[in-house]
């Protein structure tokens, strides 16, 4: 199989432990595994000497109930613990339904930006890649109509990102309703990366495509907005119960499990999950407002103030490539950005907000004094 680098991932290995200030990290402020214990109510050496005594089995192949049930609540009453199925991380979520439905002679749409695997997974396995870009006129929201034009009977998927990576835009509901009509007019399924779902501005419940459409598949994960990508544990939530029994299928040939402590402690967390949310919304909040205010006092550079997630694509006025602009940033400040060449975008960059303000403030001054610089 013959398959393209993963542009964002191997800039992020090659630079994440040489910056000073990480502004291309995209979880929420890492927890602990003592925070989690603690938000939980119970003592810290005692649970841990109970996790000790953990037999490191297969424990539950699908999910123990308790992780399940965690999952489920994070969705509409619609979404039972059947229509869940845990895999090795978000990332892993999204190979799996890839792999599992889409063949050669199939084509499939995907938005742009978007995480590579979306387009680039489908291509290396032979399948015809549609593309709907979405640009900054239109608020990087899907345009409806040429999403009809790019679908037909050999459609096999359709491809969103809600919150989208890296513009963080929000798919409003009548709009993925335009979208699931789309889909089913040629028997397509929605495949929805919503891997930075769950943590809403004003504290409204944000909705699902599995909630949706019957076809509708939601990828999730532990990672970015619940601030443990540590636990390497994500999902795919359908209703669809014939992919659901397609995907236990290959599960046994390329995952068989999670891990028994990654599964202990996800459970532990969604038990708990509005202590988690109140902590992150309040970080989330404060630090989209030092982002905002920053742009709008930045003449060099402008942007869609993002809705949700914990990205940010961010433009600047000034002619060198984004590979560059962030290779020479990180050497010359220790700022780490991710350059928008990893998504196709050029003339711009990807900020991470999701962490210490004190950092995100300090990278966004030295990247302000940086750009000064460049003629």
């Amino acid at each position: 199989m013959d398959i393209k680098t993963f542009k964002v991932e191997r800039w992020m290995d090659d630079y994440e432990t040489k910056c000073k200030y990480n502004l291309a990290e995209t979880c929420i402020d890492s927890l602990t595994v003592r925070e989690i214990v603690e938000m939980a109510g119970l003592d810290v050496a005692e649970y841990m000497n109970a996790l000790a005594d953990t037999r490191l089995t297969y424990s539950h192949i699908g999910g123990s109930p308790e992780l399940l049930n965690g999952i489920a609540s994070l969705y509409s009453d619609v979404i039972k613990p059947e229509h869940i199925i845990p895999m090795h991380g978000a990332i892993g979520a999204n190979h799996h339904i890839l792999m599992t439905l889409i063949d050669p002679s199939d084509n499939m749409v995907s938005v742009m930006p978007t995480y590579q695997q979306h387009y680039s997974i489908p291509e290396s396995i032979g399948a015809e890649v549609r593309i709907l870009n979405l640009n900054l006129e239109n608020h990087f929201l899907p345009d409806i109509e040429k999403l009809k034009e790019l679908v037909d009977e050999n459609t096999k998927m359709i491809t969103m990102n809600s919150p989208n990576n890296p513009s963080g835009s929000l798919i409003p509901k009548d709009v993925m309703e335009q979208v699931i009509e789309v889909a089913k007019s040629v028997g397509a399924y929605v495949l929805c990366d919503e891997v930075y779902r769950g943590i809403s501005e004003d504290g409204s419940y944000m909705y699902s495509v599995a909630d949706l459409y019957e076809k509708g598949i939601s990828v999730g994960s532990m990672s970015k907005c619940w601030s443990m990508a540590g636990v390497r544990l994500g999902w795919i939530v359908t209703r669809d119960m014939d992919l659901i029994h397609r995907c236990h299928e290959r599960r046994d040939y390329d995952t068989i499990s999670c891990a028994v402590i990654d599964d202990k402690l996800a459970a532990l967390a969604l038990a708990n999950k509005d202590i988690i949310i109140e902590r992150n919304r309040t970080i989330l909040n404060t630090n989209r407002q030092i982002l905002d205010d920053w742009v709008n006092a930045t003449p060099e550079v402008y942007y869609q103030r993002p809705e949700a997630g914990t990205t940010a694509l961010v433009y600047y006025k000034k002619d060198i490539p984004s590979r560059e602009l962030c290779d020479r940033l990180i050497k010359e400040t220790g700022v780490l950005f991710t350059p928008g060449e990893c998504f196709e975008m050029e003339g711009a960059v990807r900020i991470g907000y999701a962490f210490d303000s004190k950092v995100l403030q300090k990278g966004l001054d030295l990247f302000a004094d940086f750009l000064k610089t460049i003629d």
